[in-house]
């Protein structure tokens, strides 16, 4: 019923009787903890949008397209800094990427100590699984 990030949250609910339940719910517990909002922030009833660079909707929790173009036009790294920056943006996707350890595996080994920075293919396999074009 709800989503929490740090100081944002989202409710939902299966249609518009439970969500305006659930809103009521955490409304209360705000009033009871002393809560203070900021209700220029607040939107409520929206069908879609964009939270933390996510898409949500009646379809569920999706990547943000503008997100995915963002990662396209990213340089393949060109030393240890780049690829834990890199990996930093990516670890944003893991929900939606099957086996994201395994497939980020050969980036995260580069980050090792004394190891050498061969870095081949394995940048633009991982980004196409972030683009889903693998």
């Amino acid at each position: 019923m709800v989503e929490v990030f740090m100081d944002d949250f989202s409710l939902y609910g299966s249609s518009f009787s439970p969500s305006l339940l659930n809103l009521c719910r955490v409304l209360t517990r705000c009033e009871e903890t002393n809560l203070v909002m900021n209700w220029e922030k607040c939107h409520f009833m929206i069908r879609k949008g964009i939270v933390l660079g996510h898409k949500i909707s009646e379809n569920g929790i999706e990547v943000d397209k503008a997100k995915v173009d963002v990662m396209m036009q990213l340089q393949p790294p060109k030393n240890v800094k780049d690829i834990g920056s890199f990996l930093g943006h990516a670890g944003f996707y893991r929900r939606f990427i099957k086996d994201f350890s395994k497939i980020a595996r050969p980036l995260t080994r580069l980050l090792c100590k004394e190891q050498e920075f061969n870095f081949d293919f394995a940048f633009e396999k991982f980004r196409s699984y972030l683009v889903g074009s693998h």
